[in-house]
């Protein structure tokens, strides 16, 4: 697991610089599932699936496989870092994570599954809420799509 430090959070617009806590292989795309809600992955994430199992969650029934999940932190037991593990075993995880402080239970559980992830200490992940398809790059750089479609 490797991190970086953030060098400047405001790049330009439509551009945020995040911090690589695990660090992907290659440039990632992908659609945002974003949530303002913590995710409780041991209690509130059915792993066979990839779903938000909670019906209280913002997410529920809404599937993690292929996107890039953003959501503030994880919260609940350490063992949901297994829960990560298994959506990733099942391949039904998404391809990578942006949290707005990363915690220990995502930062192992994204480790130990090879699930990149990105923290925002420095900046709102609510700048990712209207971003539809992002680029992800090694360094850091989160890159809307939008207008850049391949």
């Amino acid at each position: 697991m490797k991190a970086r430090s953030i060098s400047d959070t405001s790049l330009s617009a439509g551009t945020i610089k995040a911090r690589c806590i695990v660090e992907p292989s290659r440039r990632i795309t992908g659609e945002i599932l974003f949530t303002s809600q913590p995710i409780a992955f041991l209690q509130g994430v059915d792993p066979e699936i990839g779903m938000v199992s909670d019906k209280k969650h913002e997410l529920y029934g809404k599937a993690f496989s292929g996107k890039i999940l953003v959501f503030p932190n994880a919260v609940g037991s350490s063992v949901g870092a297994y829960v990560i593990y298994r959506l990733a075993k099942n391949h039904v995880g998404p391809k990578a994570m942006i949290n707005q402080n990363s915690d220990i239970i995502t930062a192992s559980g994204c480790a130990i599954s090879r699930i990149p992830l990105f923290d925002l200490p420095d900046s709102d992940i609510g700048g990712l809420r209207e971003m539809k398809r992002v680029e992800l790059l090694k360094t850091g750089t989160i890159r809307s799509l939008e207008g850049n479609e391949k």
